[in-house]
């Protein structure tokens, strides 16, 4: 029987991308103070010095920049991180945006950039981190997805369509990974307490705080579990709504969503109203 790797603080280090904010910041200072060596990579310099400063405990925060949507830069760091300070044992590739999508006011730019960082930069990353993951002969790598790519929710066209990919992609690729001792797991939270997700206005039900989902993440990577996803009450819940027909589906959401109806049902009117003739007064 294939024994499962659990990357531990003497196999090598954790490298987290976008740790400059929300989760990967609360999961990089939770392993530091588990005994970890963190290599934190954002393109914000200043929030990554100063979350090194303000990271206390046995381990340590190193600090290389780095934007995961240029190919080249993410293979240069990976050879830097090896040959400057060691083996990385661990890979929580973290980064990404969030973009709402409206279909009544549809454009390129938030479609381009979900995909750019959220899925052409999660391969930018997986590509060289297996390369020197199968050099040094196992591995750990986890996958920052989300509940949204469990299925279609409202102004989730962009942010979603990427999320459901990184759960395919993880899926497929575990069965060679397996076999080359390179484990992988796939995260997928619930919605999150962070600066960015409070400006969204969809509803957030079954809040996390980020630093309830940072100790969840590193429970579940010890643990023999492919998908690392909480609040499960309200994940779980989100999975089964897959089953429903789409019409009840549809209906659902709709009524789930505060104003949705609302606003539906006013365009509606609003536009029914054109085609009306006025009444004389």
């Amino acid at each position: 029987m294939t024994t499962v790797f659990t990357a531990r603080p003497e196999h090598g280090l954790v490298w987290i991308t976008g740790a400059s904010s929300g989760i990967g910041r609360a999961v990089a200072l939770r392993l530091v103070e588990e005994g970890y060596s963190v290599v934190v990579t954002a393109r914000s310099h200043e929030k990554l010095v100063a979350l090194q400063h303000e990271a206390s405990g046995p381990g340590r925060i190193v600090v290389l920049d780095g934007d995961v949507t240029d190919q080249r830069d993410m293979e240069r760091l990976l050879a830097a991180i090896e040959y400057e300070h060691g083996r990385v044992s661990l890979a929580i590739l973290n980064a990404g945006v969030a973009i709402p999508v409206r279909g009544d006011d549809l454009s390129r730019e938030a479609f381009d950039k979900s995909f750019a960082v959220n899925l052409h930069g999660m391969v930018n990353c997986l590509v060289p981190v297996i390369e020197h993951m199968k050099a040094n002969g196992h591995g750990q790598i986890a996958i920052m997805s989300s509940v949204a790519g469990y299925g279609g929710l409202p102004m989730s066209a962009a942010y979603g369509a990427t999320k459901a990919a990184l759960i395919n992609m993880a899926e497929s690729l575990k069965f060679d990974l397996d076999r080359i001792g390179i484990r992988l797991q796939l995260i997928c939270p619930g919605f999150i307490d962070t600066a960015s997700s409070a400006r969204s206005k969809f509803p957030r039900p079954a809040l996390v705080s980020v630093d309830e989902a940072a100790e969840r993440i590193c429970l579940g990577l010890k643990s023999g579990r492919f998908e690392i996803t909480f609040p499960r009450r309200f994940t779980y819940a989100v999975k089964l709504l897959r089953f429903l027909p789409y019409g009840a589906y549809f209906a659902l959401l709709d009524w789930l969503v505060p104003g949705r109806a609302a606003a539906t049902a006013a365009k509606k009117d609003q536009a029914g109203s054109k085609g009306r003739p006025r009444q004389a007064v």
